[in-house]
């Protein structure tokens, strides 16, 4: 077909004086790669009975689709749906600190595991360690890749082939399918269940303990959803007396790992981790990206004596952190040891933004855009933490025509933009806005605002 002979020849594409800057940025075989299948295309619909565009459609074709393949997948994106700890968006942001530090260690050499008093090999823990242990009280500490890692590590380490005591009501889902009981099982360890799922008695407890031999007491905090009616369970100090005298280490993972009161911000009250620790939890585990406010880890603080069991267990060295992690981990824990976390990290300055100031922006939105109407609605926490907690904020709602057309557009902007949608409109809580994101984000939404 005289059609098909006209198609450009791939040579003929990629070295288009258009396309030769892409090709720079991509990569030569990749470019070759994705320049075929713009003429594959081109072909079949040729064969289908259409016309084939002419050489400069072929290029804007190939350029748009080497500019996509340029774009790095994981990117940032302006977080506007007013979730402060967004699993899907990578939960707590990091404070200035904690990326400064991040980019000193990743920049050059560091002493990752070298003691230099000593001259000689010394362990990554040093790093965070002391400043865990100044914070939250306890003997010792440990730090792996998340909070899932360190149950499987503390259950692989202490009660392998052996039971474990954990109260129905506590049997949870975290997210992602990931179940205690699952990790029970991949541990090796064996479930022991006690009381019913809305009411667990201390007796339940003192029965198992008395009927059988068990490895170690487990103590899960719903840190993602709330039992509300007649429910009833014994608190963590009476568990510890319990486990105590009967010579099994209790072990409380209060997954979320605030260190400050939550009530101190208008939130509902959370157990932080020294609260645990004081009222007798042997070990403590926790994440480092939730209430922390950190990057992603799992923290686990407590007895010295269990502490040196999961660091010699063969399963650490696989679950242990890298040092960008550790380097912000380490920057996030002194903003806490000087007491400055109100102020220096995103997440505390987000639950704490006062409401009348997110009315003011929200209402600088409409004025800028010419549209829309701000009203009272409610932020929340996120992150499988505070389940209950709403904070009351103001957002700007808009209602494009064509609304779901409307919000894919926002997330093929860049920066991708995410909101609520909720009756019908686009919601815009500035509560998770950065102020420097402002500018792109209202020139973004003006520009479509012309369209829809």
């Amino acid at each position: 077909m005289t059609a098909l002979r006209g198609l450009p020849s791939v040579h003929r594409l990629i070295t288009h004086p258009q396309v030769q800057p892409w090709v720079a940025r991509v990569g030569h075989a990749r470019a070759v790669k994705a320049a075929r299948q713009v003429v594959t295309e081109a072909r079949d619909r040729v064969r289908a009975g259409q016309a084939p565009p002419p050489l400069e459609g072929f290029v804007q074709i190939l350029v748009r689709r080497l500019e996509r393949m340029a774009r790095p997948s994981l990117r940032p994106v302006i977080n506007a749906t007013g979730v402060i700890l967004h699993t899907n968006l990578g939960r707590a942001p990091l404070s200035r600190e904690a990326l400064e530090a991040m980019v000193q260690v990743a920049s050059g050499y560091s002493n990752l595991e070298y003691d230099l008093n000593r001259g000689r090999r010394g362990s990554r823990q040093d790093h965070v360690v002391p400043l865990l242990q100044d914070l939250t009280g306890a003997d010792d500490a440990l730090v792996v890749n998340n909070n899932a890692a360190a149950m499987l590590l503390i259950l692989q380490a202490l009660a392998r082939r052996r039971r474990v005591l954990i109260a129905r009501s506590q049997l949870v889902e975290i997210g992602g399918r990931f179940r205690i009981p699952d990790i029970l099982a991949q541990s090796g360890a064996k479930l022991v269940e006690v009381g019913t799922t809305n009411r667990v008695h201390l007796e339940d407890y003192s029965r198992a303990l008395a009927e059988q031999p068990i490895a170690l007491l487990l103590w899960v905090h719903r840190s993602n959803f709330r039992i509300v009616g007649f429910h009833s369970e014994p608190g963590l100090d009476e568990l510890a007396r319990l486990a105590q005298a009967h010579d099994v280490p209790l072990v409380a993972d209060v997954g979320s790992g605030a260190l400050l009161d939550t009530r101190a911000f208008g939130l509902p009250y959370e157990p932080t981790v020294p609260g645990c620790l004081a009222a007798g939890a042997d070990l403590v585990a926790f994440s480092g990206d939730k209430l922390l406010g950190g990057p992603q880890a799992g923290i686990v603080v407590g007895r010295k004596a269990l502490v040196a069991k999961l660091r010699k267990h063969p399963l650490y060295r696989a679950l242990r952190p890298d040092k960008l992690s550790l380097a912000a981990l380490e920057a996030t824990l002194r903003i806490y040891a000087r007491e400055d976390a109100a102020q220096a990290l995103p997440l505390w300055r987000m639950v704490a933004a006062d409401p009348e100031q997110l009315r003011e922006r929200a209402e600088a939105w409409r004025a800028r855009l010419g549209v829309g109407e701000v009203q009272p609605s409610v932020s929340t926490i996120g992150g499988g933490s505070l389940p209950a907690a709403e904070l009351p904020t103001y957002v700007l709602a808009l209602r494009p025509r064509r609304l779901k057309a409307f919000v894919a557009r926002l997330r093929a902007q860049e920066p991708p933009i995410l909101a609520r949608v909720e009756d019908d409109a686009v919601l815009l809580d500035p509560r998770t806005v950065f102020p420097e994101q402002e500018e792109v984000l209202l020139e973004a939404l003006s520009q479509l605002l012309l369209e829809f």
